[in-house]
């Protein structure tokens, strides 16, 4: 694993230098679009809707539009934002480890010790397990303010980044406002059909069906020679009309989050998956429990 982030945990009077890591990944194959005739590559273009142009990176801006107006936002608009480049990870509060709403967490990391002797990391690890609370932190990473939980995985700290409190929809269903008389035999028997499932979790005993047969899938046509050179997915795009630029989208925003970081004098090499944004992530799959052999 390569550090996404270097700085300090800090409580009082005490500080831990720790460096963090993404305790995640995707596991999910990588896909990508062709053009169903022969297999060439399909590429993203930025066309202006008022114009038609296809528009390079260099001029596009953000903007912000609430149905009625936009609000265009230049690039000396957010240079003028005041910028958090903080390197501390601030605890606010210890709570009960209950209180935190499992609805609330999000991605995950791992903190490593950073210094010379681990005896303070180790210490708030301890104290954590002995007293059963949480810490809530607060931290920027990416320019962004971060509240976060730091608990006990293992011998692990672990900071589980939390959606604010206005990112979390209230559930009101009427119908559950409806009295339900439930008798006492109904529950006797739903408690007994829970009974005869319960068992220990063990995530390794579950697997993603769809993400192993799409493997199997893609090995099967790769042995049967059902592939192309991926050579001739890619057409001789030396002649385009510059002003026609195609760019592939993940490409030109690595290109922009590096450009930005060097800018600012951070490195450039880390990448932090969490950049991408949560509403173009995908619904996985279900994953199935695998039938134990009898």
């Amino acid at each position: 694993m390569r550090a996404i982030w270097k700085g300090a945990l800090t409580f009082g009077l005490v500080n831990v230098p720790v460096k963090v890591y993404s305790a995640t990944e995707d596991h999910d194959v990588s896909l990508h679009q062709v053009h169903s005739t022969d297999g060439g590559r399909i590429r993203y273009q930025r066309i202006c809707e008022i114009d038609g142009e296809v528009v390079p990176y260099s001029d596009i801006d953000r903007a912000y539009d609430d149905g009625e107006k936009t609000v265009v936002l230049t690039k000396d608009d957010f240079a003028a934002l005041p910028s958090e480049k903080s390197r501390e990870i601030d605890v606010v509060e210890f709570v009960p480890s209950d209180q935190v709403d499992l609805l609330t967490l999000d991605k995950a990391y791992y903190l490593e010790p950073d210094s010379a002797s681990p005896k303070a990391y180790v210490l708030l690890r301890k104290t954590l397990e002995q007293t059963d609370r949480t810490a809530i932190v607060r931290f920027s990473l990416r320019q962004k303010t971060r509240l976060a939980a730091l608990r006990v995985r293992g011998d692990v700290l672990v900071l589980q980044t939390l959606l604010w409190a206005d990112e979390v929809r209230e559930a009101a269903f009427p119908s559950l406002d409806e009295p339900v008389r439930i008798s006492a035999k109904e529950l006797e028997l739903s408690a007994s059909l829970v009974e005869s499932f319960a068992s220990d979790f063990d995530p390794t005993e579950f697997s993603d069906e769809y993400q192993d047969e799409l493997r199997t899938l893609i090995e099967a046509k790769l042995e049967k020679g059902d592939a192309l050179d991926t050579s001739e997915t890619f057409g001789d795009r030396e002649d385009e009309d510059a002003g026609a630029e195609v760019i592939d989208l993940m490409a030109a925003l690595r290109a922009s989050v590096e450009r930005s970081r060097a800018a600012r004098g951070e490195s450039t090499e880390a990448t932090d998956a969490d950049d991408a944004p949560a509403e173009g992530s995908r619904k996985k799959p279900a994953a199935k429990k695998k039938a134990k052999a009898s």
